[in-house]
């Protein structure tokens, strides 16, 4: 007996096997690392990221020992980058549209209520010095040394990113006491000095909102399947590092 299985591919992976969307057919029994070596041997040239990779089964991350049923899909998660509104309490959103400073006085705006004496924004922007190369990308980047970056491009798994957002917003009440919190993405292409990522948490005491929002900042970079790519006059690198697939030990 076989099943047939649902591999999607994202940032670097994608370019490199030349498709987002690839149907493998496994053995009854088949678990995730055995969808990866059937991927891998349909394309060879995704075998050298192998070490830096997560993945995640029907949108949650999963071991690779996971199992797996007939329909399945299966997202390879390279390196990261490091929605909708509840009721006005939390907000977790991608965005494919540009947004300025503005946008901490809006979330701002619409997560605060009388009894909240601290708003604690972060805005994320496009800088001209490149990061840290992903796994595999360093010949990309030694290529482009000494140059400025012109260009941010971000890819995202768009549910699972979402459900990620949400779990760590769910973090950040439990850990900090801190219901009220905003956690703004962009996705596509986000030009030389324009906003990425803008985090607002709202609380009645300071300590707990600066808690939460680099909590949420630090955890969404860590771990929701968004990409980025850096890009060049001349070519792009896709930046990042392994996805952590939970919270951070920690109280």
């Amino acid at each position: 007996m076989s099943m047939s299985v649902r591999v999607r591919l994202f940032a670097v992976q994608r370019e490199l096997a030349g498709t987002r969307d690839v149907t493998v057919e496994l053995a009854d029994g088949a678990d995730v690392e055995t969808a990866w070596a059937a991927l891998v041997a349909l394309h060879p040239a995704l075998a050298p990221g192998r070490a830096s990779l997560r993945f995640a089964r029907n949108g949650d991350y999963a071991d690779p020992t996971t199992l797996l049923a007939d329909g399945d899909e299966v997202a390879m998660i390279p390196p990261v980058s490091g929605g909708a509104a509840d009721g006005g309490s939390r907000i977790v959103e991608l965005r494919a549209t540009p947004f300025g400073t503005t946008i901490l006085a809006e979330l701002a705006d619409a997560l605060a209520i009388p009894e909240d004496g601290a708003v604690v924004g972060f805005l994320g922007r496009t800088r001209s010095t490149p990061g840290t190369p992903a796994p595999g990308q360093e010949a990309a980047a030694a290529l482009h040394a000494g140059r400025s970056v012109e260009s941010l491009e971000y890819e995202a798994h768009e549910p699972m990113a979402l459900s990620t957002l949400a779990a760590i917003a769910d973090e950040v009440a439990t850990r900090f006491g801190v219901e009220r919190l905003a956690i703004v993405h962009r996705t596509g292409d986000v030009p030389l000095g324009e906003a990425s990522i803008a985090v607002v948490a709202a609380a009645p005491h300071r300590d707990a909102a600066f808690e939460a929002a680099r909590y949420a900042i630090d955890e969404t970079k860590a771990r929701a399947p968004i990409w980025k790519a850096e890009r060049f006059a001349d070519g792009h690198v896709w930046i990042g590092h392994q996805a952590r697939t939970g919270p951070e030990v920690g109280p």
